[in-house]
């Protein structure tokens, strides 16, 4: 399968360890979908002109990543500055502000649309911005990652979901009640499957309106950072190819315990350094 991801690159800022490791909901997807297996695997994003955006670039090129259709522009890279404790992680805070993604938005031109066509599954996320868009690629398989339970209400699921193909929620603190109404609401949507990660706990798909569930995988656990996004990619590779709800849910469990095995989302740790942010 061939997956592109659209929207958010970042750097997650371990401050405590001076360290950089690139991420964002879009990027990790695009890369950890390649690991999975997927044949081609891209990232269309808008990226800065500082030290970070430059490490996130080489990461993405190393891995293999086709970023042709990307913007770039002066400015900062997106940080998350985050501390680690017992393998899970706190959000300290962002440059919000002054991140290039707060000043400037995709916006989705022809060579875009036809570029995006050669692929499978679009992901992309509310991390993203990218919900006036959707419209524009509603033709493909979108998938959506509503990952920060602060973020979204059902107004705004109402308002993209019916553009979607796949959906992901972060629900450790869900009830039976609400995961099922969930699922009715989004469903009802023509959403095919709902994707709840639940952290340490069960994940639990409506696929179709057939309930599937997966236990986490045992792991060394050093880091939890992008282990939803890996849970995502590593459905998404395995479920496009084969369509079988056990074997995409096994595999996204494998995935997921690998990205916790590690440090930072893909890897690829940096010290961080002040730049002027000018290529």
């Amino acid at each position: 399968m061939k997956i592109i991801g659209i929207g958010d690159n970042v750097v997650d800022y371990y401050k405590h360890r001076g360290i950089i490791f690139p991420g964002g909901n879009a990027l990790n997807v695009a890369v950890l979908g390649k690991r999975n297996g997927a044949e081609k695997s891209a990232y269309l994003g808008i990226f800065g002109s500082d030290g970070s955006s430059q490490h996130v670039i080489e990461c993405l090129k190393e891995e293999n990543i086709d970023i042709s259709r990307s913007r770039y522009a002066i400015g900062e890279c997106a940080e998350a500055t985050i501390s680690i404790e017992n393998g899970d992680r706190t959000f300290v805070g962002t440059n919000q502000r002054t991140r290039i993604e707060s000043l400037l938005r995709l916006n989705l031109q022809e060579d875009d649309i036809s570029y995006i066509n050669d692929f499978d599954v679009v992901h992309t996320s509310i991390n993203s911005d990218l919900k006036d868009e959707l419209y524009k690629i509603s033709h493909k398989a979108i998938s959506y990652d509503f990952s920060i339970p602060n973020k979204w209400d059902y107004n705004l699921i109402r308002e993209i979901a019916p553009f979607l193909t796949y959906s992901f929620f972060s629900g450790s603190d869900f009830t039976d009640y609400e995961i099922r109404d969930l699922f009715e609401f989004v469903h009802g949507f023509g959403v095919k499957v709902v994707g709840i990660t639940r952290g340490e706990k069960t994940a639990i798909f409506s696929i179709e309106g057939e309930i599937f569930e997966q236990n986490p995988l045992h792991t060394d656990l050093k880091d939890t950072m992008g282990a939803g996004d890996s849970f995502i990619a590593g459905f998404l590779t395995n479920y496009t190819d084969y369509l079988e709800p056990k074997a995409a849910l096994i595999q996204a469990a494998k995935s997921a315990s690998i990205t916790c095995s590690h440090f930072g989302s893909i890897g690829y740790p940096k010290e961080k350094t002040i730049m002027d942010p000018r290529f």
